[in-house]
């Protein structure tokens, strides 16, 4: 049935880049259940686009939902997506500080299932949207949501692909194959010190022996959070090993925009 689509859903593309200039994005709070946990989310998308369309999750860094998941959520609607900024930790907790960040990463996530019920109860909401396309669905994330949309990658999650933006690449489920059904696209900075050479080579084995479709990009002495315009804020408030690049930004966004057209194409 995808392939007997092809030419309409190319078609459709074409008339979200043409309409790009008039785009009319509206966003929206909203709140959804894991279990008994509450989840505040943010939908955007153009109102001004008809029909069913892609939809992408956007996951954020452990400083929680907050404004720059956000934007990149307006950014994807603009491009003709229906944008989903989720909320990992529950009531839409967001953190000012490194040590708050790091309680509310290690809290969500400290068990698999835990993390894997939020995120899929974030899949399962945008499904029933009513301009989504549900067999048209990725996921791209920041920080600790990089780390995240991979590992739901690794589970086999019912997406076309992912995207990890300075993301955690280390594991304790590694890929099987024939798993993963989504293609995958990483961007790191080679001057990360979060994350090791080490765990670089890993990650590609890994990817390579389940028979993933994936790409890793590396910028040459590019740091952490290279995406975040507010990195260098928290560098120099926190001590921290970031920094923003605007090169590596624009190029990984680029990079982005051409996988998310590619996949949801087929």
């Amino acid at each position: 049935m995808v392939k007997r689509m092809w030419l309409s859903l190319c078609l459709g593309f074409t008339l979200f880049a043409a309409s790009s200039a008039a785009a009319k994005v509206s966003g929206r709070e909203v709140e959804y259940r894991s279990g008994t946990t509450v989840l505040k989310g943010y939908v955007a998308e153009d109102t001004a686009l008809k029909g069913k369309r892609p939809a992408v999750l956007v996951v954020h860094e452990w400083w929680g939902l907050n404004d720059y998941a956000r934007k990149r959520a307006r950014m994807l609607a603009k491009l003709g997506y229906v944008a989903f900024a989720v909320d990992m930790y529950g009531d839409g907790k967001t953190a000012r500080h490194p040590e708050t960040a790091a309680k509310f990463a290690s809290e969500a996530m400290k068990n698999n299932a835990v993390g894997e019920a939020r995120f899929n109860a974030a899949l399962d909401f945008i499904k029933q949207q009513p301009l989504v396309d549900p067999t048209r669905i990725a996921a791209i994330g920041y920080c600790f949501g990089g780390g995240v949309v991979l590992h739901m990658a690794r589970q086999g999650a019912d997406l076309k692909g992912v995207v990890s933006f300075h993301g955690s690449l280390a594991t304790d489920s590694p890929a099987k194959a024939g798993a993963v059904k989504a293609k995958v696209l990483v961007f790191n900075g080679e001057a990360d010190k979060m994350t090791t050479p080490e765990q670089v080579a890993a990650f590609k084995k890994e990817m390579t022996a389940a028979g993933v479709s994936f790409r890793y990009v590396g910028y040459p002495g590019v740091m952490h959070s290279f995406t975040n315009p507010d990195a260098d804020a928290y560098a120099k408030k926190f001590n921290l090993p970031l920094a923003y690049n605007k090169k590596a930004d624009l190029d990984s966004w680029a990079q982005m925009k051409k996988f998310l057209r590619e996949i949801f194409a087929k």
